[in-house]
């Protein structure tokens, strides 16, 4: 069930975006970004950890660079009750590096690195027990990573904008 949305204002989302952009900016730069001092700051990031809106901070990995060139994505659709068995395989695969349960005729749709296409079929090999599977490879990336900002967050307001515009 979706979280109920926190209200940021410019300055959590000033920090937000910064994070995103670099999450290893110090917190003088984001106290020179935000105008606030950086024991401000500081707390400020603390309170956007501690409510959940900032999950974590990572690296970001090449897949290829560590010898994983191949990127795929596989909808798999299930019926009945192996669901729960399912989705432990899922999360014991390191190949599966994004998994989502959704709506419509897919039950996962999952985003794999793997070696090569024959370490892909090994994969789909293993899922394949389990249900139907569908595999697209990866030709190249268009949108890679999205900074969410408020501009996206504001969608709706926008949306009305645009309506009374007609």
């Amino acid at each position: 069930m979706p979280k109920k949305s926190k209200t940021l204002d410019k300055i959590d989302w000033k920090i937000l975006t910064a994070l995103q952009a670099d999450a290893r900016i110090s917190t003088a730069e984001l106290a020179r970004k935000t105008s606030l001092s950086a024991p401000a700051v500081a707390e400020r990031v603390q309170k956007l950890r501690d409510n959940g809106t900032i999950r974590g901070f990572h690296a970001l990995v090449d897949p290829s660079a560590v010898g994983l060139p191949v990127t795929a994505m596989i909808r798999m659709s299930v019926v009945g009750d192996i669901l729960p068995r399912l989705a432990i395989l899922l999360q014991s695969l390191p190949e599966v590096v994004e998994c989502y349960r959704g709506t419509g005729s897919d039950s996962f749709i999952m985003k794999v690195s793997v070696a090569s296409v024959e370490h892909l079929e090994q994969l789909i090999n293993r899922l394949t027990p389990f249900g139907m599977t569908t595999t697209s490879i990866v030709l190249s990336t268009v949108v890679a990573r999205r900074v969410l900002d408020p501009t996206i967050a504001e969608w709706k307001t926008r949306l009305k904008a645009k309506e009374g515009r007609r």
